[in-house]
């Protein structure tokens, strides 16, 4: 008898060791907040229910679609053990077209980037009046003695003109406003006031159009930020245009060696304005653009499973074609980062194309059981055949703020 209640505490022991660790898990590893569509149920898998909790209503967002209620569920194991409190956010299923288009990005800093200090001869020997200031790589200044900075002239200019006087140097450095004094020196070699800085306003290239609302003209693309090839800095957007692009070839990824789309603007004229770009991609709004793209709806992150899709990408020209992949592991958490997926290419046509995914290409979109569900956004450097994607809900989220901003102006 003993021995018999003995195993029945080991056994008793364990399983309440199990429930704890499975609690424990799925409270990490599930986001704090979820969207579902207007009049929806949150449905994770069958092993998990979502309670309404007492007083349901949290609160109220206004979008373009009207007014939303935030509502708060409790997500129980076999609807019986609590796991944590969730956020749901009840939205109109939004529909819209999956592109795949190349686009090209014209950007114009709101300031300029530092992206090298350096030091030149003087007549009291090697200085840098930047690096004495305090200036650092990665800093964004965005005015100089009050005068609004947007290029390497503006600076030369004030510099030039200050006689070696004092200047207040206004930073952006880590998303903190600081004020650094610095005093130019005169250069030995031409007789130039100088700082020693070296500065970036703006960057060109090509990236893939992930959607596009044909009812807002709103548009996301990259799924990652447009960022400084020096500094690996996100480049604060002042201003921007999207113009066609035109792929004309493709740099073969290999292992180890990432591969690369090759293409052209075909026209100055642009198709479209940037107006955000942030650690989920680059957004705006597109004036004239066509598409023979049909729109779906948008798949909920909850709603994505392992398995089979698809994305549609351009390797050639300028129309998206599409290729089969496979979605490999999901990560549910709250995240400010666009690396929500692992997929790997599957389809023959494209591995014998490209080699898998190649810098380009981020911004495809990824459609699964007839929804649009997420965005290419990374390719594994040592694997090109996978990469990462970032979920499409996000990017819609952050699409809701180009129309906020647009009905502020």
């Amino acid at each position: 008898m003993r021995k018999f209640i003995k195993i029945t505490a080991v056994l008793t022991n364990l399983v309440i060791l199990t429930c704890l660790g499975i609690i424990v898990y799925f409270s990490k590893s599930l986001p704090n907040n979820y969207y579902v569509a207007q009049g929806g149920e949150l449905k994770i898998s069958s092993f998990i229910e979502a309670v309404p909790c007492t007083g349901t209503y949290y609160g109220e967002l206004y979008t373009t679609a009207g007014k939303t209620e935030t509502k708060r569920v409790e997500l129980k194991l076999l609807g019986i053990i609590p796991i944590k409190t969730v956020n749901i956010q009840e939205v109109n299923e939004p529909v819209l077209i999956p592109c795949g288009n190349p686009f090209g990005i014209k950007l114009l800093t709101d300031g300029v980037i530092v992206v090298e200090v350096g030091s030149f001869d003087t007549e009291s020997g090697i200085k840098s009046p930047a690096a004495d200031a305090g200036i650092k790589v990665g800093d964004i200044i965005k005015s100089i003695n009050g005068q609004k900075v947007t290029s390497n002239d503006d600076i030369a200019n004030i510099v030039e003109s200050s006689g070696g006087g004092k200047l207040t140097v206004d930073i952006v450095r880590d998303g903190s406003n600081i004020v650094i004094n610095a005093s130019p020196r005169i250069c030995k070699s031409d007789g130039a006031y100088r700082m020693g800085l070296w500065v970036r306003d703006s960057s060109a290239g090509i990236g893939t159009i992930t959607f596009y609302d044909p009812d807002t003209g709103v548009f996301a693309g990259l799924g990652h930020p447009v960022c400084d090839v020096d500094t690996g800095k996100i480049m604060p957007l002042s201003s921007g245009e999207v113009v066609d692009v035109n792929v004309n070839g493709i740099k073969r990824g290999l292992s180890g060696i990432p591969g690369e789309l090759i293409g052209g603007f075909t026209s100055n004229t642009a198709i479209g304005t940037l107006e955000m770009n942030c650690e989920k991609g680059l957004y705006g709004v597109l004036s004239n653009f066509t598409t023979n793209q049909e729109a779906l709806p948008l798949g909920m992150r909850q709603e994505i499973k392992t398995g089979e899709a698809y994305i549609y990408t351009t390797i050639s020209g300028s129309v998206p074609q599409k290729y089969k992949i496979v979605i490999e592991k999901i990560d549910l958490q709250d995240s400010q980062d666009s690396r929500n997926m692992i997929i790997k290419v599957t389809d023959e046509r494209l591995l014998d194309k490209t080699g898998g995914i190649v810098q380009g290409m981020s911004g495809s979109p990824i459609i699964q059981n007839g929804k649009l569900v997420g965005a290419v956004t990374h390719v594994f450097v040592n694997n090109p055949t996978k990469g990462y994607a970032i979920f499409a809900d996000a990017m819609y989220d952050c699409s809701q703020n180009v129309l906020t901003e647009d009905n502020a102006a």
